[in-house]
Order: C-alpha cells, then structure tokens, then sequence
C-alpha cells in the first residue's frame, strides 16, 4: 500500500497529531472553563473537541452516515484535566489510524456522503472528506486553542513554524 491515499492522510493525522498534543500539552488545567466570549467554548471544551475529532472517521467507514439517527445519543467528550486530553488524543489517532491501514484507493476514492435524513450535508470522495475533518478541521481548532493560550499569556507552542514563544532557533 505504498503511496496510498490511505498513508497519505495517516502520515498527516501523525504529523497534526504532534502539533495538537504540542497545543494540548500547553493547556493549563485550572483554565478549563475560561472562555474568551460567551459565544466561544470554554477552553476546556475546545481541547477536548481537538481531541475527540479522529474518532469522527469511524463514521466514514461507510458510504453514508446520517447525522440525524447517527448523532442522536451524541455527547461530546469532555476531559477533566490535561492528562485526559492527552490519553484521549493518543487513544483516538491510534484507533483512527488503525481504521485506516489497510484501506486501499479505491475504498479512499469512493465517495462518502453525510446526510441528515434525505439532506445531503457533504459530499466527496473518502479520502478528500477525511483529510478535511482530520487535518484541516482540526487545524482551524488548533489555531482557535493558540489563541486562547496567548490571551491566557501561556506560552504557544510551534507548530507548522516557530512561535513568538519558540523562535526559530529553538524550535526542532
């Protein structure tokens, strides 16, 4: 399965990954409820949806997934404290990299659907809608929780470069 589409997005949820447990690892456990308006989540609510997303592509293993009948029971996850977030970031890129090994192009090309009842709310080709969710959903979030750190004056970590906090000859 070399240079598949399947390895491809894996090898992005890997590199994410270590950019969000970088952000995540910052997030100071008595700040959990802070908010920076009352329109945005709590900062405790926006690391854990950070964490929880790679669950998300269990939903994509098959063609369709309604979000209407799909996400009726839905709670979202929630941590009490950065040791949480961490073990679930970790627990949930394993699981959905594991989803992911042995899926080959065709299953990654075939177009998935998100339906809530006959509206069709996304649609694209697998692998497409999967780097989508995993990488760049997260990533907007990701951005989101820097914010939030450098108003709560927490030093930000780098990601895809060097930080006011991580300038470039410390960042590795």
């Amino acid at each position: 399965m070399s240079d598949s589409i399947a390895l491809s997005v894996i090898a992005d949820m890997k590199q994410d990954g270590e950019f969000s447990r970088a952000a995540l690892g910052a997030v100071p456990e008595d700040k959990l409820d802070w908010q920076p308006h009352e329109k945005s989540m709590s900062l405790g609510a926006l690391a854990s949806h950070i964490a929880e997303t790679p669950t998300w592509l269990g939903s994509m293993m098959e063609d369709v997934f309604d979000f209407g009948d799909g996400m009726a029971d839905y709670k979202p996850f929630v941590a009490a404290d950065r040791a949480e977030l961490l073990g679930a970031l970790d627990e949930n890129l394993a699981s959905g990299i594991a989803l992911l090994e042995d899926k080959d192009d065709d299953f990654m090309t075939r177009v998935w659907r998100g339906v809530k009842g006959d509206k069709e709310l996304m649609a694209g080709p697998r692998g497409a809608i999967a780097r989508s969710i995993l990488v760049h959903h997260v990533a907007h979030h990701r951005g989101q929780l820097t914010v939030y750190l450098r108003m709560l004056d927490v030093p930000v970590p780098p990601t895809y470069g060097p930080t006011a906090d991580f300038p470039s000859e410390d960042w590795s």
